[in-house]
Order: structure tokens, then sequence, then C-alpha cells
């Protein structure tokens, strides 16, 4: 026999060592950030920003505004997925006049959902000359870097605020580096560069955005802006610029606070991007709305971008949306593909059936459902799940048992396993969480 191991490192760290550790940190995100609370309206649906209310997911069309029934569908899809705002490009004459009738179209259909009108360049003329597009909109996006220059800049920007004023519509001042005030800009390098240590390029751009933000917001204000319908955004497209900005701006200011990664990118990218900044800065407690900026595969859905956004925020404990779906990734004891199949049929299926559970069963968001591979982890994680079934892996006794609220309480076998468990999680919804349909 060899000579046995002997283990030379203490279970119990010196004390000098331990000194050199991290201090203990909070369990869960730090207390949200005190800030105003604004409110956006239309008809039924009245979303509170800020202040004590939770952060709000929100989203952007890609249809031509000018197309009246494509943008009101998209709309539509969005607000069906979850978003709570949704921010429209009103860009031309056209796109302005068809507002009121996109409006009218989503009325009809029962969509309240409040619409954000996004304007560069011309929202000054547009917010002027179609009155009725500015009474619909629900609140004005304006960017500081876009809306003039020169003597332009403060008598366009000025008639935006009016307009905003009139109608009692809030706003977001939504400042992005890719559009950053050139003006304000040059002068703060200039400042910079007589320093006897100037800043790096990179911080003069932060500040820069920073700066565009808090002096529009001023501005505003003495416009007759009232300051609790002020939200900012400074979007970067790098994530550390991204932390570095919202980390900054929230010590600054008290105003709400939009947050996205302008330009996240496709695919995986765009998501682990977006994931990783607003991660950070939610579990800081900075932010009040967020939108995922996905570029979208050709042919994919728009609210993608919805059910990242909603992810982000649940799977971080900060809210709740949908029940939520713990599978395994396999391995090869799972050389099946029943529990994947399974997997994506259930979290489809509860996805589907929220735009009418969470109006008549109250908190069935909050269900957890584990659909599990094998028997290593499979009963285990069932058993912490509301609902779980631990499929048989390779090799193993063809029958799945159920647990429900940690105890087992049948075992399915056969062909129509997939069909009997749906069955099990439709009428646990019905017991668990009721019904206010009378």
């Amino acid at each position: 026999m060899g000579q046995p191991l002997i283990f030379n490192t203490p279970m119990t760290a010196p004390k000098e060592t331990m000194s050199n550790c991290l201090p203990p940190l909070p369990l869960g995100p730090s207390p949200k950030r005190a800030s105003r609370q604004s409110e956006v309206v239309w008809e039924s649906a009245r979303i509170t920003v800020g202040g004590n209310a939770p952060v709000r997911v929100q989203s952007m069309t890609n249809t031509d505004t000018e197309d009246a029934i494509a943008t009101a569908i998209q709309v539509k899809e969005l607000a069906r997925a979850g978003s709570e705002m949704v921010r429209i490009t009103v860009n031309t004459p056209a796109a302005a006049a068809a507002v009121p009738y996109i409006r009218e179209q989503l009325d009809k259909m029962g969509v309240y959902v409040p619409l954000i009108g996004d304007f560069h360049y011309n929202g000054h003329t547009l917010l002027k000359e179609h009155p009725e597009c500015a009474r619909t909109l629900s609140k004005y996006r304006i960017n500081p870097g876009n809306v003039g220059k020169g003597a332009k800049r403060d008598p366009q920007f000025a008639q935006m605020i009016e307009a905003a004023c009139e109608y009692r519509k809030p706003i977001r001042i939504g400042v992005n580096w890719g559009s950053l005030d050139q003006e304000l800009l040059a002068s703060i390098m200039d400042v910079n560069a007589a320093l006897p240590s100037p800043k790096s390029a990179q911080e003069v751009m932060i500040e820069a955005l920073i700066q565009s933000a808090l002096q529009s917001a001023e501005k505003a204000e003495e416009l007759g802006m009232d300051p609790n319908q002020i939200t900012l955004s400074c979007k970067v497209s790098n994530v550390q610029d991204l932390v570095a900005v919202y980390r900054d701006l929230a010590r600054r200011c008290d105003y709400p606070l939009h947050l996205g990664l302008t330009e996240a990118g496709m695919g995986s990218k765009g998501i682990v991007a977006s994931t990783a900044a607003l991660a950070i800065l939610l579990q800081e407690g900075i932010g009040d709305t967020i939108r995922i900026s996905l570029t979208p595969d050709p042919g994919a859905p728009r609210e993608n971008e919805v059910i990242v956004g909603q992810e982000i925020l649940q799977t971080m404990g900060l809210r709740n949306f949908t029940p939520m779906v713990i599978a395994c990734p396999g391995c090869g004891r799972t050389t099946s593909t029943t529990f994947q199949e399974l997997a994506a049929n259930i979290q489809s299926y509860l996805r589907q059936q929220m735009p009418v559970w969470k109006k008549t069963h109250p908190g069935v968001e909050e269900m957890n459902v584990a659909v599990m591979g094998c028997i290593v982890n499979g009963p285990g994680e069932s058993k912490h799940a509301n609902i779980g079934i631990s499929l048989p892996g390779t090799g193993e006794t063809p029958a799945a048992p159920v647990f429900v609220d940690g105890v087992k309480v049948k075992t399915l076998r056969g062909e129509s396993i997939a069909q009997d468990f749906q069955v099990i999680v439709e009428e646990y919804v019905k017991t668990r969480y009721g019904s206010t349909q009378a």
C-alpha cells in the first residue's frame, strides 16, 4: 500500500491571513437608491418609476412608425411579453401623424401600455405641428446631443420641454455616447487639458455624459418642468464604462435612472454584456427602469429583449414575472433528450399562460418548477421546487417520481409523461393560487 496522504494546510486559516480577506458582504442586493418618483400614464395603466416602485422593464419597436398597423401589432406583442412601457420612433411628420392611430388600435385591443416617443433632431417641430401626437404619447425621450447645434440648441430644447409641460408629460433625458453634445465635450476637454494632472480620455467622456444629463435636467426645471417627472439615462456600449457612469450619476442626483447598454449586440454576446453591466448596478441598488438593447437575429421575435430583461430581474430576486423552470444541463447520464424537451415545453407553456394567469391566479409568478434528468440531483432539486419531476437517466428504471411541495405524490410512466406532468402543473396552479374569477 502507498503512503497515507498528509494534509499540511490547517482547516482554519491563520488570523493574519483572514485579515486580508474581503469583509463580510450583505446577503442580497443593496437597498434601492433613494430617488424621486415619476408616473407614466395611459388610461388604466399608471406606471410609477423610481422611489419605492419596482424596477420597470421597457422595450422599443423596430417597425416603421408610419406603418401604424404593424407598429400597433408589435407594441401589443411587446406588452403581452411583459413590457411595461414601449418606446416608438417619431422621426417624420407621417410618423407623428400615425401615433394617434397607433394608440387608437391599441386601445381597441385593450392594450393600454404607455407609449414613449423617441425624438431626435426634429422633435421640437413634430411636437409643435402635431399636437395630437404630443397629447397621445405618455412620455417623451429627448436626446440632448440631437436637439440642435449652436444657437438653435437651447430654443429647440425649450420647445420640447414646453410641450411636455403643456401636455403634462414626463420626460427621459437620454444621453448616448454616440451622439454626445460635441460642444460640451470640447469644453470639458479644454478644461481638462489645463489641469496639472489631466484625466484620461475615458474619464473625460464619462464626465461629459453626466454633465450633459444633469445640465439638461437643470435647464428643463428652469423652463417649468416638474423635477418629479424627469428620468435620466447615460448609455454607452462598454460594460465597465456603463458601471462607472451610473455609479457617479447616482451619487450626483436623485432623479430616477433608466439603465441600458446601448448597442449591446447580437445573441449571447448582447445578453451576456447587458446582464454583466446591469447586474452590478442593480445589485448596488442603482436603476429604476431597464431596456435590453439586443440586435435581433433575422426573423427573431422582438419580445426576446423583454424576456431577457425580466429574467435578469427575476434571477436576481428583484421581481417575479413568470414561474421559473429549473432544469439540469445534462451529462453522460442523460443521453435521452426527454428532459430537455419537457423543460422547454413546460417553460413555453408557463410563459404562454401568464397573460391569463396573472389576472386569475395572483402569486403564480413566484412558482418554481423543476425538470431534472437523472437520479443524482433530480429528487433533491424536485423537493426544493413547488413542483418537480425527476426523469430517468441512462440505464435507470423508466419511472419519473413527481414531487409537490417537497412530498412525492406519484410516479409517472409510459409515453404520456409530458402530458401527465402538465396536467399536474395545471391542477397545482388552480389549487394553490386560487382564482379571481367568479
